[in-house]
């Protein structure tokens, strides 16, 4: 008998070593009256290696590219008073994986949303990587477009927290060209990959280096980057510059807390500023 309340179950699932799943997690695979997955095999295997038996009728694929009906069969369901477990492919779901239209859904219809944590490929990256923890900014899977890459990175280039990025390897070595043009090739990082499996590897050095070194050597599997904040400073300039575009579509109170968190600085400079440029374009 069913015992698990209604509502959509969030699922962490592990990055690559099996054991690494929570029983809270095997409790709710093993209740939920459907479980919702992006590939199906993959919950599948999952499945087999934790002895949990479930007819085919219980799982179902819900992707990106999904049809809107399966969206809305989806709603019927939980609306009806189903418990329903999204999974992630591996990881935490909604991280670098779908799913944030059926939370929302799920929201906008009051339908109670559950969190099962467990395994995340960008925290257990960052605790290994040796670089500060304290504040950092995910950036998932850059683009994949050249131009459009150097534009992300420099939108986050004097940020005062710590940078992730997710990558493939195909487009790492290009990847790692963009930012040792844009962060500067002295900046520290670790690249992290294969994690929790046999193979896992962890790389540091500058990025510079680390360009060399995967130069050199072709690796396999997604890979995390963390790269470390900014040392030189952030000129006044560009602080000036993206302040007045973040006044442009936010309020004084909204900009300041944007632009003072991005970049450490005292709220109460960066307030003066604020209304020094807000005062400037009505005077225009």
């Amino acid at each position: 008998m069913n015992t698990l309340p209604s509502g959509l179950y969030l699922v962490s699932t592990p990055i690559g070593n099996a054991r690494d799943i929570t029983l809270r997690a095997l409790d709710v695979l093993k209740e939920a009256e459907m479980l919702i997955a992006e590939d199906t095999r993959t919950l599948k295997r999952l499945l087999t290696i934790h002895a949990i038996s479930r007819p085919l009728g219980d799982i179902m694929s819900y992707h990106d590219f999904s049809k809107p009906k399966r969206f809305e069969s989806i709603m019927r369901s939980l609306e009806a008073g189903k418990s329903m477990a999204l999974v992630s492919e591996a990881g935490t779901p909604l991280v670098s994986d779908p799913g944030f239209k059926l939370v929302k859904g799920a929201i906008e219809k009051e339908i109670n949303i559950i969190p099962v944590p467990g395994p995340s490929a960008m925290l257990a990256a960052l605790t290994i990587s040796g670089i500060e923890p304290d504040r950092f900014v995910y950036l998932g899977f850059l683009p994949q477009a050249r131009g459009a890459r150097k534009k992300v990175l420099e939108e986050y280039r004097f940020v005062q927290a710590t940078l992730i990025v997710f990558e493939s390897p195909n487009r790492l070595e290009s990847s790692l060209a963009d930012m040792q043009d844009v962060l500067g090739k002295e900046r520290m990082a670790s690249i992290c990959r294969e994690m929790t499996k046999r193979f896992e590897e962890v790389k540091r050095g500058s990025l510079g280096d680390l360009k060399k070194h995967f130069m050199q050597e072709k690796v396999k599997g997604e890979m995390v980057i963390v790269i470390e904040r900014d040392r030189t400073g952030k000129p006044e300039m560009d602080i000036t510059d993206l302040l007045s575009q973040a006044l442009r579509n936010k309020s004084v109170k909204d900009a300041v807390s944007e632009i003072s968190g991005m970049f450490n600085l005292p709220r109460k400079e960066v307030y003066s500023l604020a209304l020094k440029l807000s005062a400037n374009r009505e005077n225009k």
